[in-house]
């Protein structure tokens, strides 16, 4: 196999077996990173907040409450993928940072944190070992998946920090998206909120989650000229990663159980939910959304 596919200048051929072009396109398949050896690490702000209130780590539980969230999947029918798991790697099990998923194939992603750098070894073998193509690798500085969205056909957006992810290897990968003919909006904020699904997610085509208190007018503004319509959420919420959702397809969507308020919303909307508690892993600065990365979905055209 090729290491890359993209094509200089763009027309790279769309997938067929894998692939996504919206983040709400009938979730088929995933990538989830393993558990084994997750702890919450100093470094998160999450993290560090959860241990500064007097929260405590267990392991037990959260292994527990990362079988939930499978057997989540396993209920909605999307066939479930985890990464190997590498003793020195606690945070592996985010799998959204270390890779994204395009209509094109893979790009395997960098990350900024020392102790997650290596999580790309695990990825790329990942893609290799299961035949899908590779679309490309960042080679600009560091960017995580966390602050990356195939919103619609024809539609993505990323933001940056200027930690997590930083502008040069953003405006790397909008170039990519660029000369295939897609818009790549980007969208700077306050590093405290680690990652762009911290602040937004996807519920549902033409509906978002967003923490309208936090974000910037014009993140709004953009949202509304793409048609997206917004849930609200309270900054409280959005820091418990109140926004930190995966949009299942056919009317589901995958909220934590701590989202309540959000639950109700998505309810009131017609939706189905699904609400596995993963407060112990949520707590170390991670929630659904952080743990996958959708691998397969429909293709919803434009």
């Amino acid at each position: 196999m090729h290491l890359r596919t993209r094509l200089e200048g763009g027309g790279t051929p769309r997938l067929d077996r894998w692939g996504v072009d919206s983040e709400y396109g009938t979730l088929r398949d995933v990538l989830v990173g393993p558990v084994d050896h997750f702890s919450w690490r100093a470094g998160n702000a999450v993290a560090e907040r959860s241990e500064r209130i007097g929260l405590h780590f267990d392991f037990a539980v959260a292994r527990a409450q990362y079988g939930e969230m499978l057997d989540a999947y396993t209920q909605a029918n999307v066939t479930v993928h985890v990464l190997a798991a590498a003793a020195d790697l606690p945070y592996q099990i985010f799998a959204r940072d270390s890779s994204v998923m395009t209509p094109w194939g893979a790009v395997i992603m960098q990350l900024q944190k020392p102790y997650r750098r290596g999580e790309y070894a695990a990825c790329l073998r990942f893609y290799l070992d299961a035949g899908i193509p590779i679309y490309d690798l960042i080679t600009a500085g560091n960017v995580e998946g966390g602050d990356f969205m195939v919103l619609q056909p024809g539609v993505a957006a990323c933001g940056y920090s200027g930690e997590r992810s930083i502008e040069p290897a953003v405006r790397q990968l909008q170039s990519w998206f660029e000369s295939e003919g897609w818009e790549m909006h980007t969208y700077a904020f306050d590093s405290h909120f680690l990652h762009l699904d911290v602040q937004m997610g996807m519920l549902a085509e033409g509906l978002a989650v967003v923490c309208v208190e936090a974000v910037e007018p014009e993140l709004l503004d953009w949202l509304h000229s793409k048609r997206i319509r917004t849930i609200p959420i309270a900054y409280a919420d959005a820091m418990q990663l109140g926004t930190n959702v995966v949009a299942l397809g056919n009317e589901r969507v995958l909220v934590p159980a701590s989202s309540k308020n959000l639950i109700a919303a998505c309810r009131a909307e017609g939706l189905t939910v699904y609400d596995p508690d993963v407060s112990m892993i949520g707590n170390g600065g991670g929630a659904v959304h952080c743990m996958c990365q959708a691998l397969k979905r429909d293709h919803v055209g434009r």
